[in-house]
């Protein structure tokens, strides 16, 4: 059995933000922290104050987090990006809300008062008996992931400790979020106070010249000093911020799931195989039309995505892909709406090419963007955008004029896409056998139910799924499909959305169309008319790809299910025993995670040199700012053959490649046994840790580490016991009533599926029923 949470968080936009730059408008952008730890960045939305983002992730966190919060800033190329404002939602309003959060929020003031972070370790007992009078003792032993308050990226922090009238400080701790005191104060214990006594314990970051600033506050009622008491304390904020600054529009929707062992879902897994795997003896799919019938427009992508991938495990993803065209070809009555809505077919096959096709999709349409990215090219065809500021001299003291420009950027288009079709038409050697099979069905079912003297529909049909809704959103968006690291600055956002505009013409078989819509495309129609016959070649091509005979082809790449491969640059730093010699600098290399181990190479294709074993690493955490001057510095702490302890310090140039770096390593070890519940966040360096200046290299360390929070991937290996848990959940939303069982087959097949969907909330009844009793016997252990 075992629990996760998982936090869906789309991004959606932005509206009435405030003026941050001298051009009276604003360049913002989102960073999402949970618990004040940083896991994604949004794109930069270039000169506005109405962003739209429309960005989803999909989180997987451990139980015990507290608060998600959405940070807007405003970008500067020469200066600090400005703080905006923040929203706040804690994991109390997500779960009294399990369909979800949906809407406008208000920015509110980031008040220094209010960013409060971090624990606080207290130990408080009564001391005395008898009649002599009772003493309150409550003893300072350390802190954990304090926020950082100097230009150092730390603190100096000190504890102030109030009761009664009576405050007593604690000493200073020079450059530390992790200090330890282990200091006690004692005060005369009033008994008459009752529940109104309050021990108040203060954390303040120690200025020399400014005011000391606030890092959290504590309070114990007086009840609670009956007994010793031992634990680790959240801060609170000193007071609430106020104002607002603008909205945030969020979507949000918490689910914690129990998954219970793989026997418990084998019927229902079963069932659904047998499903897909009745029409090939003429009997209709009862199961997947009852699936198709009751999703939602706001479930259906998830439905998609969990049935594609329970599939896909099973091996029968192409039947079930079949069941659902023949389902969707029988609702159909115009071709020219042919797979064009959100349904379940569509949302389907839209989920299987992301699984599917996405090393292919990176080898087709890898070279074309980093060209893009690179050669940072100003390209505008219509011209009511046509900046002239932008395309400098063409000539000795002679600006270009807008027929200039608009040739020019003509030229540079066709150029693009003469080379992403060349790309294209090579592809097929390379393109997933699945892939082919999948769209030869495809090709074949629409043949029969559209016989087109043009034979128009069944290559629309084709490039419907493949251009429209893979490779054109994967253009305009390549960060989102992992094409690149960071989102395109604004000029190179243009030049790709014109050019998945001529993708996307392409794709629909339809010159006119899109020249009667948007006239200034016309100086593409020759290179796009050439380009439909070149997909129409392809398309053919690619259909055809299945036959046995064609031994080439057969050898090509392969879809790779259940594997955890990430790969590329980082800049390393290693280090023996937990040991940090100053000396050595970081250096480049080419990192690859494979199935078993982490190896690296001076280059992407040079031998790998150095290995290390998943099975070996402990933890994989981040690196205090202040050690390297970066935020962006993670650790891979190893234990060695010889019995010591080995880490790995890398460098990445931003947020974001970090987390999917730290992600991806903790999904690889998620079944290490050997791994650390804490660790130092920052660097042995003076005979003395910097984070909490012990100096014991054994030390165990001064935070907890974060196995539990990742990032949900493409590559991510297959687990149908979850997809057949959140298939399951569906299932239990359908109701008897909701369907015409006049069909005595489908009643009996209904009535299968309802005892097997009873059997698993039994199932899970039994063990909450479990998890409650072992609940209650804790509680009253702690009680005696």
């Amino acid at each position: 059995m075992a629990k996760r949470s998982t936090l869906f968080i789309k991004i959606v936009e932005g509206k009435n933000l405030p003026i941050k730059d001298i051009t009276g408008s604003s360049d913002p952008y989102c960073i999402v922290k949970i618990d004040n730890e940083a896991i994604i960045r949004t794109a930069t939305i270039w000169k506005t104050l109405s962003p739209f983002w429309g960005e989803e992730y999909t989180v997987h966190l451990p139980p015990y987090f507290r608060t998600v919060s959405f940070y807007v800033l405003d970008e500067d190329s020469l200066s600090r990006d400005d703080v905006i404002g923040k929203v706040s939602i804690t994991k109390e309003v997500l779960t009294a809300k399990p369909q979800g959060v949906d809407g406008w929020m208000s920015l509110t003031e980031i008040d220094p008062d209010e960013e409060v972070q971090g624990e606080i370790h207290l130990q408080i007992s009564v001391l005395g008996d008898g009649d002599i009078p009772r003493k309150l003792c409550c003893q300072v032993l350390e802190a954990r992931d304090l926020a950082k308050k100097d230009r150092n990226g730390a603190s100096d922090p000190f504890v102030r400790v109030r009761y009664n009238g009576k405050t007593y400080e604690s000493t200073v701790v020079k450059k530390s979020c992790y200090p330890r005191w282990n200091e006690s104060f004692e005060f005369e214990l009033d008994e008459t106070l009752a529940d109104t006594g309050l021990l108040s314990v203060e954390v303040w970051d120690w200025d020399l010249v400014s005011r000391n600033d606030f890092l959290g506050k504590v309070t114990v009622q007086n009840r609670h000093f009956l007994e010793s008491l031992e634990i680790w304390f959240r801060g609170f904020p000193h007071r609430r911020s106020l104002g607002t600054l603008g909205s945030l529009r969020l979507q949000l929707r918490l689910r914690d799931e129990v998954v219970l062992p793989s026997s418990h879902y084998k019927p229902v897994t079963e069932l659904l195989s047998q499903s897909v795997g009745s029409q090939l003896n003429g009997n209709w799919p009862d199961f997947i039309m009852l699936i198709d019938e009751t999703t939602t427009a706001e479930s259906r992508q998830e439905v998609a995505n969990n049935l594609v991938k329970l599939f896909l495990g099973q091996g029968l993803v192409k039947e079930f892909l079949d069941v659902l065209f023949k389902l969707e070809l029988e609702k159909t009555t115009e071709p020219n709406t042919l797979f064009r809505s959100n349904s379940l077919a569509s949302k389907s096959m839209e989920s299987f090419l992301k699984v599917a096709g996405m090393q292919y999709l990176h080898r087709l349409l890898g070279p074309i963007i980093n060209r893009i990215f690179e050669e940072k090219k100003y390209v505008e065809l219509d011209p009511s955008k046509v900046e002239l500021k932008e395309a400098g001299c063409a000539g000795l003291h002679r600006q270009q004029t807008e027929s200039d420009i608009i040739q020019q950027s003509s030229s540079l288009l066709q150029s693009y896409l003469s080379e992403l079709l060349t790309s294209i038409l090579q592809s097929a050697s390379y393109c997933p056998l699945l892939i082919c099979q999948v769209f030869h069905q495809l090709y074949l079912r629409v043949q029969e139910c559209f016989p087109d003297p043009e034979y128009r529909v069944k290559f629309i049909a084709v490039t419907s799924f493949l251009c429209l809704r893979f490779i054109s959103p994967a253009i305009m968006s390549p960060k989102l499909f992992h094409l690149r690291e960071k989102h395109a600055d604004a000029r190179t956002s243009r030049t790709l959305l014109l050019l998945a505009k001529a993708v996307q013409t392409i794709g629909n078989m339809d010159t006119l169309a899109c020249c009667s819509k948007e006239p200034w495309m016309v100086c593409l129609q020759s290179a796009i008319q050439q380009g439909i016959t070149q997909l129409k070649d392809f398309i053919t091509k690619l259909v055809n790809c299945h036959e046995p005979e064609d031994l080439e082809l057969q050898t090509r790449m392969s879809l790779q299910c259940g594997t955890m491969e990430k790969e590329g640059f980082l800049f390393l730093h290693r280090t023996k025993d937990k040991c940090m010699p100053m000396t050595s600098p970081f250096k480049k290399y080419y990192v690859t995670l494979s199935k078993d181990t982490l190896s690296y190479s001076r280059t992407q294709h040079s031998k790998k040199s150095l290995f290390i074993s998943l099975p070996k690493i402990r933890a994989v955490e981040k690196v205090e700012e202040k050690c390297f001057g970066s935020a962006n510095v993670m650790q891979i702490i190893s234990s060695e053959d010889s019995g010591q302890m080995g880490c790995e310090k890398g460098y990445l140039m931003s947020v974001n490649e970090l987390n999917h770096w730290l992600s991806a390593l903790r999904k690889a070890c998620s079944h290490n046994t050997n791994t650390m519940s804490c660790y130092h966040p920052g660097i042995y360096k003076a005979d003395r840790w910097s984070c909490c200046h012990q100096k014991e290299k054994s030390d165990p360390g001064c935070d907890k580490t974060r196995h539990g929070v990742t990032l949900q991937e493409w590559y991510d290996p297959l687990d149908p016991d979850l997809e057949a848990q959140l298939i399951y959940q569906h299932l239990c939303s359908v109701q008897h009533d909701c369907f015409d069982l006049t069909d005595q087959k489908k009643v009996d097949g209904l009535s299968k599926l309802f005892s097997i969907l009873q059997d698993l909330h039994d199932a899970h009844a039994a063990v909450e029923e479990e998890e409650r009793s072992k609940n209650k016997n804790l509680f009253l252990e702690l009680q005696t």
